[in-house]
């Protein structure tokens, strides 16, 4: 067999194995991507009215919103501007509960509770990380299957590679006549299409899988020269006091932060899970943006900043290699690039998940023709 005999062949198994895969990953994908701008749409209730008064504290927010969940965990509690409200966000892994209460920041009254884990992004997102399976199962299909989706894109293109130069137009655009059977028009959205999209869609499936697998993000952060620590670090407390006083130092620090940072777009309090651990804080400088968004630390017994040896430490201090693994959610959906990034990466989307239902339309087209020559002999 020649080099494009086994490439096409390796093309045409792989697509076959992976293709429902890569289309419900695709179109899921394709739905998410204006998540943020469709919920905008209908989520009045977290605006309130600014008052002249005081906020309720990290911690009466967390007690407030204890009495509804008593029994689940709180992951944090998000501040936002003046006429917005606080955000109490509970998560636990076994079972998976995820929800958010919302309050008032001046009265402390229950505003609404939202669960994450019901809905149609709630439903959309199961399908694109583990197509409804459980967890343990799904994430493991999926993210072999992007895997070997790059390796789809990749001799797909050496396959659209023409043999002469004259018939490369023929693969850069739709020439069709009334009298072009369907096949050949088939053929074309497959190759043409497939052509064009290939560079983003190698980019969506790449940013994907390195949120599956932290060998692959591991090895991309010291290709580019990375020095930190690629996980998520809490570091330890400097302090060894223990003793509380009737002042919580946690409850003065978003206060300390929003005067810091009056142009910051939120902070999330993380509280600390035992003595030892520092408070977390994530600030977000940027609306719908993550990767520059500072991730600080503070003793929870003398609120001294504290600095981690991850990569996910202050933006300002990051340097290359730590800024590209911090991008890769925003360059996943696009918002790398604001809405006409968004716009990009829903198109680029919605054609990958064309090119499985063109690929196998080729591949019935080929056997079914074979068939009908065969029967007619």
């Amino acid at each position: 067999m020649t080099f494009k005999k086994i490439i096409f062949q390796l093309h045409k198994i792989l697509g076959l194995i992976t293709g429902l895969v890569v289309f419900i990953v695709a179109i899921t994908g394709c739905c998410w991507t204006f998540k943020d701008e469709i919920e905008s749409l209908y989520d009045d209730y977290k605006n309130v009215s600014p008052q002249n008064q005081p906020i309720i504290t990290p911690t009466e927010a967390r007690e407030i919103a204890k009495e509804i969940f008593p029994n689940n965990t709180v992951h944090g509690t998000l501040f936002k501007k003046s006429d917005e409200a606080i955000e109490v966000i509970f998560y636990d892994a076994e079972p998976e509960f995820y929800q958010s209460v919302f309050l008032n920041p001046y009265s402390g009254k229950v505003i609404q509770i939202d669960d994450h884990l019901s809905g149609f992004f709630a439903f959309v997102l199961k399908g694109h990380m583990r197509l409804w399976l459980p967890k343990a199962i799904g994430e493991q299909v999926v993210g072999a299957s992007i895997l070997v989706f790059i390796l789809i894109i990749l001799s797909g293109f050496i396959l659209w590679l023409p043999k002469k130069r004259k018939n490369l137009k023929q693969r850069l655009r739709f020439d069709w006549k009334k009298t072009t059977r369907w096949k050949r028009k088939n053929f074309d959205l497959h190759t043409v299409i497939g052509f064009y999209i290939c560079s983003l869609a190698l980019i969506l499936a790449f940013t994907g899988s390195m949120m599956s697998y932290n060998w692959l993000k591991y090895i991309v952060y010291k290709t580019a020269s990375g020095q930190k620590n690629v996980h998520f670090i809490v570091p330890k407390n400097l302090s060894n006091i223990n003793e509380k006083d009737s002042e919580v130092p946690i409850d003065h620090l978003i206060y300390k932060l929003k005067k810091e940072n009056p142009n910051a777009e939120s902070f999330e309090i993380h509280y600390p899970k035992t003595k030892e651990e520092s408070i977390y804080v994530e600030v977000s400088n940027s609306k719908g943006l993550y990767y520059d968004s500072d991730f600080r630390f503070f003793d929870q017994n003398t609120l001294e900043e504290i600095e981690t040896p991850s990569i996910y430490g202050k933006y300002k201090n990051a340097q290359l290699a730590d800024k590209i693994l911090r991008m890769n959610y925003d360059i996943h959906i696009g918002a790398i690039g604001g809405i006409a990034g968004k716009i990009i990466a829903f198109l680029v989307s919605l054609l990958t998940a064309s090119l499985p239902i063109t690929g196998v339309l080729l591949w019935y087209g080929r056997n079914y023709k074979k068939k009908k020559v065969i029967k007619s002999i």
